[in-house]
């Protein structure tokens, strides 16, 4: 799949159907659904992908290019990757796991 022309599909639906401008707060009313259907139904992959595409959604309406998404995309799993993590056998499984904190963050 090509990321990019997805996001320039995405935009061009998008637009059509919900109109111009940042729709934040209403974009994030509909994450907020869609993370309840997940509670709901935590194996239903598309309930996950809506969260997914909103959130795509929500990032070009902020003004972002679909090119800069891809790469922001690619370079926030580069930075997890190189961070320190605790061990998630010895982390609550119905909590967050977050990476260890440094004093440059």
């Amino acid at each position: 799949m090509d990321l990019i022309r997805h996001l320039q599909r995405q935009r061009k639906f998008s637009l059509k159907t919900f109109g111009p401008g940042r729709r934040t707060d209403g974009v994030l009313d509909h994450i907020r659904k869609e993370l309840k259907e997940i509670e709901e139904s935590p194996v239903d992959l598309e309930e996950w992908i809506d969260v997914v595409m909103l959130a795509l959604d929500g990032a070009w309406r902020a003004g972002h290019t679909p090119v800069e998404i891809a790469a922001a995309l690619g370079a926030k799993q580069t930075k997890n990757e190189a961070r320190d993590w605790p061990d998630w056998r010895t982390a609550d499984p119905s909590r967050a796991i977050e990476h260890v904190r440094t004093e440059v963050e």
